[in-house]
């Protein structure tokens, strides 16, 4: 059974933070504890921060902290390499880690009250909230919109999953500066019953199987995804896929208690649900009576988005071609342009601000380029898709460019179905892409495809135990192939791992870090 947590919140007010003892679980590295700890320092509360990771892994975060002249540092206590039961049976409060599961914790069981960084800012906050969830597309979803708003004039801010905590712009928002927030399905599960999240605007992405290796179940996993819209009304919007699901991972109508509903999709399931307006979003024009956005090609053979409203008399343009590669950015930004559409932004200025956006980091970010000094015609253009950890997003890389590519992918495995990946590697279906060639980062996923690459006969190099070895591997195969190969033109290296990066790296922003940084210093 999921942990439900308390409707009510042990601060009255902001204000009652003030003396209030509060402890936090997880210092971290991503700017989550960090931003807890100068929220609640600054509010007046005692912070006690404990972490189990070591004083020299968490240095630069506590150096920030240290070296920030504006924070009472004599309030503040640090319990570094261990928890004490006594820290958070002692506190009025405890700020939970997403990544920590309650089931099972003494620690959290010990506490008299749990909040998170979103909890609190969504408790005292009186922004409007623009939220998005799923399992791929989050991210780049998240970035879009407020790129567009920020280039329409809002003045909105962008936090959640995307590694910015919403506690530390919480002074500078006001009831006209939308707030974009990235929810994880571990966030989403930290607000359960609490009743604090009613965003105006609630998008999920497309849905495939992530973090098995938590919840055992699809049907546990997107519960999680549904609180997104479950204290939503109908003044608020919903936008949901309107496509089939992956094959195999559609819902169970049994299961979900939504007999004689139509359940045959997520996207269905999730419409049949929220008491929001809803619209949907598809790569073909949506059924009759159905509103929301599809993909078509115009009459000139080009991309385009429409949008078809409830009153509206006849469908509008609101995108065209993007700078950013790949179908499934086609389908994120589509999204990002009906969010603006709904907060007032015409369709030209839609269309001309989302087709200057030129995506984000670590996903499918195009960042270096390398010409051989033995064939300078032929450019190596190097792209870091770290955040792809699921399957699904490395075999959606591999299509994203219109040709066959070097993929640079494996890594640590989270109990999920490869297939899709498979399939693209070993070339099962003729109507994709195939892989150009193929270089293995060693990891426990990476374990798993080996047997499939080659009961095929799929060509692979690797696996390498580091990115230097597998990145000095490439060079030399790069370097060889021009010897017999002096054509002009480029060609695509993309790092798309399609698994965690436990192990090997802090995170997997770590991790694209790394590989850029011994990308541009090797090439």
């Amino acid at each position: 059974m999921a942990h439900v947590y308390s409707r009510t919140c042990v601060f009255k007010s902001v204000e009652d933070i003030k003396g209030k003892h509060v402890t936090i679980m997880g210092l971290g590295l991503n700017g989550g504890g960090e931003a807890a700890v100068r929220f609640f320092l600054k509010k007046g509360a005692f912070v006690t921060v404990t972490d189990k990771k070591t004083q020299e892994q968490l240095k630069a975060t506590i150096d920030s902290l240290e070296n920030d002249a504006t924070l009472d540092k004599s309030r503040l206590t640090y319990r570094i390499g261990e928890h004490k039961i006594e820290d958070f049976e002692k506190a009025d409060c405890v700020i939970k880690n997403p990544g920590v599961n309650y089931e099972g914790n003494e620690y959290l069981a010990a506490a008299k009250a749990i909040e998170t960084d979103l909890s609190i800012f969504l408790r005292f906050t009186n922004a409007p909230i623009i939220a998005v969830t799923g399992s791929k597309g989050k991210s780049s979803t998240v970035s879009s919109i407020y790129y567009g708003l920020k280039q329409a004039g809002y003045n909105c801010f962008m936090g959640g999953n995307i590694t910015v905590s919403p506690l530390s712009f919480f002074d500078e928002v006001t009831p006209d500066s939308p707030v974009v927030l990235e929810l994880s399905s571990w966030q989403l599960a930290d607000l359960r019953g609490r009743g604090v999240l009613k965003p105006h605007i609630s998008i999920i992405t497309k849905i495939v199987p992530d973090h098995q290796n938590w919840y055992h179940s699809m049907e546990k996993y997107v519960a999680d995804k549904r609180l997104i819209y479950a204290d939503q009304s109908k003044g608020d919007y919903s936008i949901f896929d309107a496509e089939d699901d992956e094959p195999g991972t559609s819902p169970d109508s049994n299961e979900q208690g939504n007999a004689g509903l139509d359940c045959s999709t997520w996207g269905n399931l999730f419409a049949s649900e929220s008491k929001a307006t809803v619209f949907r979003y598809g790569k073909s024009k949506l059924k009759d009576g159905c509103y929301g956005v599809w993909q078509e090609i115009d009459e000139k053979g080009n991309f385009c988005g429409k949008v078809l409203l409830p009153g509206m008399t006849e469908e509008k343009v609101i995108l065209r071609e993007l700078t950013v590669p790949g179908d499934h950015m086609r389908t994120n930004v589509l999204n990002a342009a009906l969010v603006l559409y709904l907060m007032g932004v015409e369709p030209e200025r839609i269309i001309s601000i989302l087709g200057n956006w030129q995506g984000i980091e670590h996903r499918l970010q195009y960042f270096h380029s390398w010409h051989s000094p033995k064939n300078v015609n032929k450019e190596y253009k190097f792209f870091n898709d770290t955040c792809a950890t699921v399957p699904e997003a490395a075999a959606a890389a591999t299509q994203a460019f219109g040709k066959p590519v070097i993929l640079l992918t494996g890594g640590t495995d989270k109990g999920l179905v490869l297939n899709p990946l498979i399939q693209v590697l070993t070339n099962k279906k003729p109507e994709e892409i195939a892989v150009k060639s193929i270089y293995l980062l060693k990891g426990s996923a990476t374990d798993r495809l080996l047997p499939y690459l080659d009961s095929s006969n799929t060509v692979y190099n690797g696996p390498y135990d580091s990115l230097d070895a597998l990145l000095t591997a490439l060079k030399q195969e790069l370097e060889e192939k021009v010897d017999g190969n002096l054509s002009a033109g480029s060609e695509v290296v993309v790092f798309s791992p399609g698994a965690t990066s436990f192990g090997m790296f802090n995170n997997e922003f770590d991790r694209g870090e790394q590989f850029m940084n011994k990308v541009k210093a090797l090439f």
